[in-house]
């Protein structure tokens, strides 16, 4: 089942200029015009999202972020993941979203770093709740058009710079990719889509000083999944917003957000329809911030038929480029918090050598504290270096050399230009059933899990999601408990 492609009625203001070239975009491309592996692929992104969501729902500090939204926003009609309650839509957008990037365990996009199902995923979802129906197949096309609208937006302001920056990149154009998604759902015209994604970018927002110890690096996304939700619904009731959003020369989204730093509002429309970043979403395999993932993985691939013991070890050397220095190292100190070490890239590497794995085990408040993991620490030397290391990679960001000298004078070094996921090594779509099995077995029911994977691996032929939506809603476990 295909779902019906909304026609074009009323143009935007500047058809020519990107904004008016992606919400014309937006009204007219059907679900058959997005390749089938395409549509495959974001199946299971939706569904890693929803194992994520499910993992996130009941960690302490999603408890005390729906008890506080919920005080502030009481029931409603919108299902709360994994909890057995309802509340309006906004609230839920918020909360969902936040469950779904609560333990560093959702997807990012390396070249404009963005968590696309933790924006995607709860706007659509709050959208639906207001429609008489949706299917599958309707919902799969808002997912694709979202994530294709977030990531160009974030590629129009050189991604991974905005980190540098101290900008928390995702929830800055995050926005769009939720109002894209939710628009395409209503069935807005491109006119409205203008608006919506005027809207949208009004209400960007998200500093990363927040993940040194605030909750509150957990709820920049749901409240980027809220605003583009909001602002989808706006524009569908005729309220209007920034006309030409991207080409505004004094208070527009490229030339604000991209003062200094000369964004390409070409990247918005190259290769529209014809090349699908929705591809390139990378798949976590660790429960820790993306960039530091190339780290870890040199790090176990260092301890593989060998076990290194913190007394074993001299120092270490980590070389690291612009963002990864600006956005993953700075010199921890005890008591570290969860999204503190799950931030930290000395933390990150140092349980990776001791543990041979960074999963939720990791970032329980006894193995943050341990003796050994602080003597690593202590250890730890983090350099940025400009030049790629070798072997090198195209996409800026990301290249990672880890150098350990031992006591008995022997030294492992090695380099790493991705993590396994990363664009150019994906896990495969039966690595993501893997994981989405592994998560959610310790959260909830091997039938509900099931029930759920069938569901979203079949999305197009669904005829409603209404069962999907009552699975999601029901209480799930804590993963920590």
């Amino acid at each position: 089942m295909s779902a019906p492609t909304p026609k074009t009625t009323r143009q935007p203001t500047g058809p020519e200029g990107p904004t008016g070239q992606l919400a014309t975009w937006l009204t007219t491309t059907s679900l058959e015009q997005i390749p089938a592996g395409v549509r495959e692929r974001a199946a299971h992104l939706v569904l890693d999202g929803l194992a994520c969501a499910l993992i996130g729902a009941q960690l302490p500090w999603s408890r005390t972020a729906v008890e506080a939204v919920l005080a502030l926003e009481g029931d409603g009609g919108v299902p709360v993941i994994g909890w057995g309650r309802t509340t309006s839509g906004p609230a839920a957008a918020v909360l969902n979203g936040t469950f779904i990037q609560g333990f560093e365990l959702d997807d990012y996009y390396p070249a404009a770093p963005l968590h696309s199902t933790s924006l995607v995923l709860p706007a659509l979802l709050s959208t639906a709740s207001q429609l008489p129906s949706v299917t599958g197949a309707e919902f799969l096309r808002a997912t694709v058009l979202g994530f294709e609208v977030g990531t160009r937006v974030g590629l129009s302001l050189h991604g991974s710079e905005m980190l540098s920056r101290g900008w928390h990149s995702g929830s800055v154009f995050g926005t769009h990719a939720a109002a894209a998604a939710s628009g395409v759902l209503r069935g807005l015209d491109a006119a409205a889509f203008e608006d919506a994604l005027g809207l949208a970018a009004t209400q960007s927002a998200g500093l990363m000083a927040a993940q040194y110890e605030a909750m509150s690096k957990r709820m920049h996304h749901g409240l980027a999944s809220r605003n583009g939700f909001y602002a989808a619904g706006l524009a569908q009731a005729g309220y209007t917003g920034i006309k030409r959003v991207f080409e505004r020369p004094y208070g527009g989204f490229l030339s604000t957000f991209g003062e200094g730093h000369n964004p390409d509002a070409t990247q918005i429309t190259k290769g529209l329809g014809q090349v699908w970043n929705t591809e390139q979403i990378t798949v976590k395999i660790h429960a820790a911030m993306g960039g530091l993932h190339p780290a870890i993985d040199t790090a176990i691939a260092m301890t593989t038929g060998r076990t290194i013991r913190a007394d074993d070890v001299a120092s270490i050397l980590i070389e690291v480029p612009d963002a990864i220095y600006h956005h993953g190292w700075w010199t921890p100190e005890r008591p570290l918090t969860t999204i503190g070490a799950q931030m930290n890239i000395a933390y990150a590497t140092a349980v990776a050598l001791l543990d041979g794995h960074v999963r939720p085990e990791q970032f329980t408040p006894a193995r943050i504290d341990a003796d050994d993991v602080w003597q690593l620490i202590g250890r730890t030397e983090v350099k940025q270096v400009d030049e790629p290391q070798d072997p090198t990679w195209t996409q800026h960001g990301y290249n990672t050399r880890l150098t350990i000298t031992l006591r008995g004078g022997d030294v492992l070094t090695q380099a790493l230009n991705q993590p396994h996921g990363g664009p150019d090594d994906p896990l495969t779509n039966s690595e993501i059933r893997e994981k989405y099995r592994a998560l959610t077995a310790t959260v909830i029911d091997a039938d509900r899990a099931a029930e759920i994977e069938r569901i979203v691996l079949d999305l197009e032929d669904q005829i409603d999601l209404g069962r999907l939506v009552d699975l999601l809603a029901a209480p799930a476990r804590s993963v920590l408990d």
